[in-house]
């Protein structure tokens, strides 16, 4: 990504997943951590931060929660997205033994991503806010039957020894982060590049909306790879998230916003970016 950032913020203690991901797309950038996924859009919408990375899919366990949410409110724009393998490891205060461990801590979408290890060693989950911040806290209570599931990095960080490391469930564990910017990060057509065009739209309330709306990216060839659905707070008319593989000014993406813009009540292009390599590896 050719942007340069200084500082990047993301949710989570240093050594989180998303502190990873900052460092690898921004190489000697500082990271700024912050408690919630909210406080990491505040910091780059106060001017705190230039960027923020955060997560929004992880093929094992799903959807990131509440992240959909807050994009649309965010009024911060997407300038990248980055596929990450993710890697855990099952660390301890030094002194300990795998076959003393009881409890182990680590983030609710952790757990998911690696439930034969929780499962061969019969331990008791304990959810936390954050995989690296369980890494701290089990440092901080050196206790010896328990245990963290964090990245490499927040043993090093919090100084625990790494009992089992590539603990996940399958070498494929992946996690897909989206980067925000205050400001949009112009895109020049091509029609030979591949794109992703993120939005979000809202349906009339009216039999049918939502596939009257999607027509035209259907009838125009264009693949929507990622759509997900909000409702109002009074249950009524529902707002979309979607992602298409295409670039605004290509013609039959033109056609497709204006059938859109036709049969929603609303939408709003929240940013166009080169698609990750990860996509192009899968369609090869």
């Amino acid at each position: 990504m050719s942007q340069i950032a200084k500082k990047v913020s993301f949710q989570g203690f240093r050594g989180a997943n998303s502190d990873m991901a900052s460092r690898t797309l921004f190489p000697g950038c500082e990271t700024l951590p912050c408690l919630s996924f909210e406080e990491a859009f505040r910091a780059v919408q106060e001017g705190r931060a230039d960027l923020a990375v955060i997560p929004v899919d992880n093929n094992l366990a799903g959807r990131v929660a509440d992240v959909h949410h807050l994009i649309p409110r965010s009024g911060l724009s997407i300038i990248g997205e980055y596929f990450m393998p993710i890697r855990f490891a099952l660390m301890a205060v030094k002194g300990a033994k795998v076959e003393g461990l009881k409890h182990v801590y680590s983030h609710v979408h952790a757990f998911p991503q690696c439930r034969k290890i929780v499962k061969d060693l019969g331990l008791q989950t304990h959810i936390h806010a954050d995989t690296a911040g369980a890494a701290a806290d089990v440092a901080q209570w050196g206790k010896m039957d328990t245990a963290a599931l964090a990245p490499l990095l927040a043993a090093d960080i919090y100084g625990l020894a790494v009992l089992a490391d590539n603990v996940q469930d399958t070498a494929t564990n992946m996690t897909r982060f989206l980067v925000f910017s205050p400001e949009a990060l112009p895109v020049p057509y091509d029609p030979a590049a591949h794109v992703i065009t993120s939005l979000v739209f809202r349906v009339r309330n009216i039999p049918a909306a939502l596939y009257k709306s999607l027509g035209g990216f259907a009838t125009n060839g264009l693949n929507i790879v990622k759509i997900e659905s909000y409702v109002d707070e009074l249950f009524q008319a529902a707002q979309f998230y979607c992602e298409i593989e295409g670039h605004p000014e290509a013609r039959l993406m033109q056609l497709a916003l204006k059938e859109l813009g036709f049969f929603a009540e609303e939408y709003k292009v929240l940013g166009t970016y080169p698609a990750h390599e990860f996509r192009k590896q899968q369609k090869g």
